[in-house]
Order: C-alpha cells, then sequence, then structure tokens
C-alpha cells in the first residue's frame, strides 16, 4: 500500500467516524437537551452511545495535529450541549462553558487521550502474538530484508 494513501484513508475514517457520531448524537438529541434528564444520564448516554460511535476502529489510527483538534472539537460541542451555559452570578448574563470548566465537570480522559491509550494496548496485543501470525510480520515488517509486509 502507498505510504501517502494511508494518512488519507485514516483522515477519511475520521472524518466517517464524526459523522456517524453526530448521526448518533442527533438521534439521542431529545433527551441529551432535556431538562428533566439528569447529567449523569446524559453522560451514560455519551459514553455509552455517542463516543462507541466515533471511537470505533481506533486502535489503528495514527492522529495528526488537526485529527486530534477536529475530535476535541466534536468532544466539546457534545459536552457543552449536555451541561448547558451558565448564567453568572455577578452579571446574570448566560456564559458558555470555558474547556477549563468542561474538564471539571467531566472528570473522564478526553477523546485523544483515550484514542492514544487504545493505540498502546493494541500495540501490547500485536507485539505478545507469535512470530508465525501474520501481524507481527506486517507491522514491523521483514526485519530479515529490512521491508515491510505492505505491497
Amino acid at each position: 500500500m502507498n505510504t501517502v494513501l494511508r494518512p488519507l484513508m485514516i483522515a477519511e475514517e475520521i472524518k466517517s467516524r464524526l459523522r456517524s457520531g453526530n448521526a448518533c448524537y442527533h438521534s439521542v438529541q431529545n433527551l441529551s437537551s432535556s431538562r428533566l434528564q439528569s447529567k449523569s444520564l446524559k453522560i451514560n448516554i455519551y459514553r455509552t452511545i455517542i463516543s462507541p460511535a466515533v471511537l470505533y476502529g481506533c486502535d489503528i489510527w495514527s492522529l495528526t495535529l488537526r485529527e486530534e483538534r477536529k475530535l476535541r472539537v466534536f468532544e466539546k460541542m457534545v459536552l457543552r450541549r449536555i451541561f448547558r451555559p451558565r448564567r453568572d452570578e455577578v452579571t446574570g448574563e448566560w456564559r458558555r462553558l470555558h474547556n477549563e470548566k468542561l474538564n471539571d465537570l467531566y472528570s473522564s480522559p478526553n477523546i485523544v487521550r483515550v484514542i492514544k491509550s487504545r493505540r498502546m494496548r493494541w500495540a501490547g496485543y500485536v507485539a505478545r502474538m507469535g512470530e508465525e501470525r501474520g501481524c507481527i510480520s506486517s507491522w514491523w515488517g521483514n526485519r530479515r530484508e529490512g521491508t515491510t509486509g505492505e505491497t
């Protein structure tokens, strides 16, 4: 596989995952925007429905800074909708939550950190596989010939 095509394929996969995450969010938008639902329920909906739709297959993604930013923007957008704007006690104006406040309210690791930890876990699986399995030669390449398993 051409090394130029691989980052383009991953970028397209990330775009597709973000579209499916956005579709999942809009399908449960009536629950996530309701004032009758608790914030903990809304966060559980994000963790069990929206986040897996975005993170499917993320174990093999190599992220650029632009892609990391897109993923963070998506996550912050959903969290801002969950936690809603707050009224300032001093001025009485409605204000959107800043990133630091969102990080305090949502105590779980951000989406990029989750992707990196899953990628490291996947690398551990591949490293523990035996030499007879095809994953090692395609990942590290043929060490005798100095080439990768890609054609």
